[in-house]
């Protein structure tokens, strides 16, 4: 028989695993079918997420957990999740139920007949967001897919069933800086989009403060594009043109007029303006130097602490 692994990846999930799992079981009981694994990893949790996927575990052989030694992130969650999955297809959820688990059946359909490598949900609304917080989400997809040769579809949700050989070249993609959005498009496969309205969360609260959502669209910016440093070559440029234009015309009219040359505080000014853009440069490029060093140190992307098999 066919196995489907559900990788979750949880951090201080303590409210919402019991609901997610009972949901999940409804969802797998009527793929008598199928077989099911649900892998979920801990993402160095300070609530009581390990002890419940510990009894989540005793209850039912087909929960099986991974704990990280610390909070690494939920891309190296997830990168840990695909590379301990044993499924011949590989679905990535998350615990608050804003990824239905009622798809499944529809998403597995459209793989197995109509030929597809990998079924993703994007959402069409953003309900229940803060409108500051959806206004930067929009602008980050147009900017993304605008400066990118890699397609990343607005409102695109980790959520999505994958074959195993679309989950075998993501992990062959053992980058350090992962931006998952950006790797799954860049891999390629046969994709079909299923489109819903957003679910908010069922318990809890979001762990993805506005300075996080921040923090990894830069990250996706500097992992699929290297256009930020044309702008930074760009701008250089363009304040060479305009500086000689400057400085024709103050010499024109020094000779012709007779004028002197003043204007301090205009002066000021324009040194504080250029200064900033030339940090504001310099910042782009420092972006780019730091994500390679990080890439060269090598280091793991995820350390485990336990998992279900240290208490067999």
């Amino acid at each position: 028989m066919e196995k489907i692994s559900i990788i979750v990846p949880c951090y201080n999930e303590e409210t919402s695993l019991p609901i997610f799992y009972e949901e999940i079981t409804k969802v797998s009981n009527k793929l008598n079918e199928i077989v099911f694994e649900y892998l979920f990893v801990d993402d160095g949790s300070k609530d009581k997420t390990l002890e419940i996927l510990k009894g989540l575990c005793k209850k039912d052989n087909r929960v099986r957990y991974i704990s990280l030694s610390r909070n690494f992130g939920k891309e190296a969650a997830m990168y840990a999740g695909f590379e301990n999955s044993t499924g011949d297809y590989v679905a990535v959820m998350d615990a608050d139920l804003q990824d239905p688990p009622s798809l499944l059946p529809t998403m597995l359909k459209v793989i197995k007949e109509d030929g597809y490598d990998c079924v993703a949900t994007r959402r069409v609304t953003r309900k229940g967001e803060p409108v500051i917080r959806n206004l930067f989400a929009r602008l980050f997809y147009k900017i993304i897919n605008k400066i990118s040769k890699t397609d990343i579809v607005d409102g695109a949700r980790d959520y999505r069933l994958m074959k195993r050989k679309m989950v075998d070249s993501i992990l062959s993609m053992k980058e350090y800086n992962r931006f998952s959005k950006g790797i799954f498009g860049w891999v390629g496969f046969n994709t079909k989009w299923i489109e819903y309205e957003n679910i908010e969360r069922i318990a809890g609260e979001t762990k993805w403060s506005f300075w996080k959502l921040f923090l990894y669209s830069v990250e996706g910016i500097t992992a699929f594009s290297t256009a930020p440093l044309v702008l930074a070559s760009i701008f250089g440029i363009l304040f060479i043109f305009i500086s000689i234009i400057v400085i024709i015309f103050i010499i024109v009219k020094t000779l012709v007029l007779g004028d002197p040359t003043n204007g301090w505080p205009s002066l000021v000014c324009i040194v504080f303006f250029v200064g900033g853009i030339q940090l504001f440069s310099t910042g782009i490029i420092g972006q780019y130097l730091s994500k390679t060093y990080l890439e060269t140190k090598n280091r793991p992307i995820y350390i485990v602490k336990e998992t279900e098999k240290d208490n067999e």
